[in-house]
């Protein structure tokens, strides 16, 4: 059996594990979990070329209940073994598959910094730029109501101390955060900054340093890739025209309201 990945490209981590494998053109089967099931993103992804492109169908949400049985994406299955976590799988790739050293460098001082960078992430980034997606796009979308523009605005406010950090003391003069060549401390970085550009909040505008950086992840990626990789993103006001299944709207209008608290 070879390597299956079972991701949402709706999701950040699952676009960093899916632009990590195209990218360093290791081989997997795409498995396609619809993160808010069929009567929230009934439309799938443009389909590519490639045999790891997107494959629908319900029971991928049932396999990938069993592969990560905390039942969130990203998962890994490879044979016998399964993995969950972004950053884990991200490393299980690194290694297993020999990746280019820039990714995880073998240098201790530079493995030192993405690990460094990884750790801060969670608890500043990832806890402000999704966000940006639940008050202007999911939680409308669930409740029928918007929610009053000062959430906006607390949200954007903690994302600019956020990234006002990430410039000063992870990017600073740098091409990339750990030097000149990309990491995964960019990938999981970038992934997540397009959270809040897919909703109508450009993070990049006024922020030159921020912007170029961006663009030099891009190059370095792909733009075809990374553009594809973001294609739901960049899309996701369209799901504002979706009719909900009024019992999975119950069901999960009080949990994204929750996010937020």
């Amino acid at each position: 059996m070879g390597l299956e990945l079972y991701l949402d490209l709706l999701s950040q981590p699952c676009r960093s594990v899916y632009i990590f494998a195209r990218k360093n053109n290791i081989p997997f089967e795409f498995k396609h979990v619809e993160l808010f099931k069929d009567s929230v993103l009934g439309k799938k992804p443009a389909a590519g070329s490639g045999a790891e492109q997107p494959r629908g169908g319900p029971s991928n949400s049932e396999e990938a209940g069993k592969v990560n049985l905390l039942k969130k994406v990203p998962a890994l299955k490879d044979g016998d073994f399964t993995l969950a976590e972004c950053t884990a799988i991200l490393l299980y790739l690194s290694r297993k598959y020999n990746t280019p050293d820039h990714w995880y460098p073998s240098d201790i001082k530079k493995r030192a910094q993405v690990d460094e960078y990884l750790s801060w992430h969670h608890a500043n980034i990832r806890a402000n730029a999704p966000k940006t997606m639940w008050i202007k796009v999911l939680i409308p979308l669930f409740t029928g109501q918007p929610l009053p523009s000062e959430k906006l605005q607390e949200v954007m406010e903690g994302l600019s101390n956020s990234l006002k950090q990430f410039e000063e003391r992870f990017l600073q003069d740098k091409a990339f955060i750990i030097g000149s060549e990309i990491s995964l401390a960019d990938l999981v970085a970038i992934v997540e900054l397009m959270q809040p550009v897919g909703v109508g909040c450009d993070i990049f505008e006024d922020r030159p340093r921020l912007m170029e950086w961006r663009r030099r992840v891009e190059d370095a990626v792909g733009k075809e890739l990374f553009f594809q990789a973001h294609e739901m993103i960049l899309n996701i006001k369209e799901l504002s025209n979706i009719q909900i299944d009024p019992q999975l709207k119950e069901h999960l209008a009080p949990v994204l309201m929750k996010i937020l608290k």
